[in-house]
């Protein structure tokens, strides 16, 4: 016959779950290190960025006294602090700063990608004449002669060997452009709003 005490007796079986259900020692280590991870992005970033990401402020001046240390044993102590301040934060503290780094690293692709887009159409200028045609037709204002005055003088700087000042000053120049149409295009998107508004 079972004894009707047995239950009663001992250790209930549920204190040993909970005991199981703490992070093990290598959950919690990986979670340091991802912490750490995180500190040293923000550590990597210029002064005046770590100061925008909504932080608390003793885990700001951590990360910004980091970037002042020169001395490799004084940095690498002062990188474990900040990681331990990092402990510190809450889940969502955490992801919004993962959020910040997130959006930079989404910024600095696209700025990539532009700049590659510039290489390639000035490559396409020195190779192909046409480009040139089709670039002063959709910028009418572009001084024709000095571009092509640049572009003769590009292709004899690589021939050459030379220093490469006109093939610099082509890319700046296409770059401006770029930027003159972000800016006519977002003048444009703010009168269309507000066109709309007047609307209503």
């Amino acid at each position: 016959m079972p004894n009707p005490n047995r239950s009663s007796c001992g250790f209930q079986s549920t204190e040993f779950e909970q005991e199981y259900e703490r992070p093990s020692k290598s959950q919690l280590k990986r979670e340091m290190t991802a912490l750490q991870k995180l500190g040293q992005e923000l550590i990597d970033q210029p002064r005046d960025r770590v100061k925008r990401v909504p932080m608390p402020e003793d885990v700001r001046d951590a990360i910004l006294e980091c970037q002042l240390i020169k001395d490799h044993e004084g940095r690498r102590r002062q990188l474990q602090y900040v990681g331990k301040k990092m402990r510190t934060l809450d889940a969502t503290e955490l992801a919004v700063i993962q959020q910040t780094i997130d959006s930079w690293r989404g910024a600095s692709k696209a700025e990539t990608a532009t700049m590659h887009s510039f290489e390639k159409k000035r490559d396409k200028l020195l190779t192909d004449d046409k480009a040139l045609t089709e670039l002063l037709e959709q910028h009418p204002h572009l001084d024709a002669q000095h571009l092509r005055t640049l572009i003769r003088n590009a292709r004899k700087e690589q021939a050459e060997n030379k220093p490469p000042k006109a093939y610099r000053e082509i890319f700046q120049i296409l770059k401006q452009l770029h930027a003159e149409s972000k800016k006519a295009s977002e003048d444009d998107e703010a009168e269309q709003l507000e066109d709309e508004d007047d609307g209503f």
